[in-house]
């Protein structure tokens, strides 16, 4: 586990399990986190190394419905919670399914025991395709490029630093992860878009950051496959 500096106020934190990487904007009056972890352990440790970066009260944004991005939410709790609106339609769905999935495939390991115990938690502020968040002389926007990794994906962009938050529309170290709920053939254009967004350095949901070129090539691979 490290924490990552990617510019002034914005933090990438990079853990061993999974290869995740899960994110931290500071403004003046209040942060943003990006994803909240595997479980509730998992999510209150994140929440006590967020704790030796600020002490300000932080907002949560979920950048989709899988597992491993979600079930620490509860250990942030009482804050807003944001994501897609169709975020909170598949965790409805399908999040107790996807838990029961991967507590099998994770079975005699202890991320099995605390994620069967993890409390599945509701986003309760809802985006479409884009909201700007005011940090306090930072502002940050929640941007869905479209379907792609899933059908509710969002992107933190955050414009002052030139840094753009992408959950599992990148992947670093490994190929993109391209599930039942994944659209392949729609998932070039939705980088297209974050592309334009003319970021520096792009922050994959699994790996270290990298930059445009490495988006640009994977966005290639994905048009051939």
């Amino acid at each position: 586990m490290t924490w990552l500096e990617l510019a002034d106020g914005v933090h990438a934190r990079r853990y061993e399990h999974l290869d995740q990487t899960l994110g931290l904007v500071v403004g003046a009056e209040r942060c943003l986190v990006i994803d909240t972890g595997c479980d509730e352990v998992h999510g209150a440790a994140f929440a006590a190394e967020i704790r030796e970066v600020t002490a300000l009260p932080w907002v949560v944004v979920i950048t989709h419905a899988h597992f491993d991005h979600h079930f620490g939410t509860a250990a942030f709790l009482p804050c807003p919670v944001w994501a897609h609106e169709r975020c909170r339609d598949a965790l409805i769905r399908e999040g107790e399914s996807d838990r029961a999935k991967w507590v099998r495939r994770l079975a005699g390991k202890p991320e099995a025991e605390r994620l069967a115990a993890a409390r599945l938690v509701l986003p309760d502020h809802l985006l479409t395709q884009s909201v700007q968040l005011d940090l306090g002389g930072r502002i940050v926007e929640l941007v869905h490029p479209g379907v792609a990794h899933t059908d509710h994906d969002v992107a933190v962009h955050v414009p002052d630093a030139g840094v753009l938050f992408a959950g599992d529309l990148v992947e670093q170290g490994a190929p993109p992860s391209i599930g039942s709920d994944a659209h392949p053939a729609q998932w070039p254009t939705a980088l297209d878009r974050l592309l334009a967004l003319r970021p520096a350095t792009i922050v994959p949901g699994h790996g270290d950051p990298v930059g445009p070129d490495f988006v640009a090539a994977q966005r290639d691979e994905l048009s051939r496959s």
